[in-house]
């Protein structure tokens, strides 16, 4: 069995698809690579967010389960997405960007010999920018080419994944021991975990906090976050190690656009294993990817009855030029 690979994607959950949308196309720049729906509730939207070309390591995505209240942050919870820029002159970018547009940022802070600068959107979702600046190990994505951020300056993946918890030590042994992350670096109560290759794309921040109230799932958190794993022969082989350590799991459910796996580690931590393909590219044209209601095969046989339960989103890119915004 191979080790993990580095981070796969982020779900978290929104108010509104339609806000979602503006915020990441428009201010953040990330390339809309799939509207789908959440295989396991169809009445739901499931967007995936990307680099230029849908690579594993770059995505986050979203539900907007309807009718869901808002959560509250707190420990116990995936509490912060990052995502990988490359430079820290782009950071310097990135705030004048944020004050342009009234989105609200903390500044650029130092985190692990890192420039870094963390933010929120419209749900108080927690994300920051993390500079790639210095960084060694897994290899970041391809910026969106046609987006509204200039290339040197662009969103290229995802980053360190930070993570509170009220008992750090089991979720340590977790990672060590059934992950095989290390862990490499230690600022008060963060400690910093890294896998395979290392490096942003592979890492994970754990916070130890047991003074906060336990969080509360809903719009404006994370729902699970997942890594890589190379195919389906090695999930399966996960599938076998989860056995060996009599750790629950899903077992392995096809997503079509990879295969899945998943295991809760702690109280409200999901984590899957994914796998690196088949990917987003091969059921629409890369020019127009994201702009139509995409379903896998197994679900185009209830098109008629999921068109009608979920909403138009004129997510229509291809016929827009966008020009680069220089701050």
């Amino acid at each position: 069995m191979e080790g993990l690979k580095g981070l796969h994607h982020i779900t978290a959950i929104t108010s509104s698809a339609e806000k979602n949308y503006e915020f990441f196309t428009y201010v953040l720049g990330m390339r809309l690579v799939k509207k789908t729906v959440n295989q396991d509730d169809i009445q739901t939207y499931h967007l995936f967010f990307a680099d230029d070309k849908g690579s594993a390591g770059t995505d986050m995505t979203f539900f907007d389960f309807p009718g869901i209240p808002k959560g509250s942050h707190g420990t116990d919870e995936i509490f912060r997405t990052g995502f990988r820029v490359p430079s820290d002159a782009a950071l310097d970018y990135w705030v004048k960007r944020f004050d342009r547009l009234d989105v609200k940022h903390e500044g650029i802070q130092d985190l692990f010999g890192k420039k870094v600068l963390p933010f929120v959107d419209f749900d108080d979702q927690k994300y920051q920018l993390v500079s790639d600046e210095h960084d060694e190990g897994v290899a970041s994505g391809t910026p969106w080419q046609d987006g509204p951020i200039p290339l040197e300056y662009a969103i290229t993946g995802l980053g360190p994944l930070h993570i509170r918890v009220s008992e750090f030590n089991r979720l340590k042994m977790i990672l060590e021991r059934v992950y095989v992350f290390n862990e490499v670096d230690q600022n008060d109560s963060l400690y910093l975990f890294e896998v395979g290759e290392g490096g942003n794309g592979a890492q994970v921040i754990i916070e130890h906090n047991n003074s906060l109230p336990q969080a509360r799932q809903g719009y404006g958190t994370v729902h699970h976050a997942a890594f890589r794993v190379a195919d389906e022969d090695e999930l399966k082989k996960w599938v076998d190690w989860y056995s060996n350590i009599n750790l629950p799991n899903s077992g392995v459910v096809d997503r079509f656009y990879f295969q899945s796996l998943y295991a809760r580690v702690a109280p409200q931590i999901l984590f899957e294993l994914a796998t690196d393909g088949p990917g987003f590219m091969g059921d629409e044209p890369y020019e127009t990817l994201g702009e139509n209601l995409a379903l896998p095969p197994f679900l185009e046989n209830q098109r008629e009855q999921i068109e009608q339960k979920v909403r138009h989103i004129d997510t229509v890119r291809s016929t827009k030029t966008f020009e680069k915004e220089y701050e």
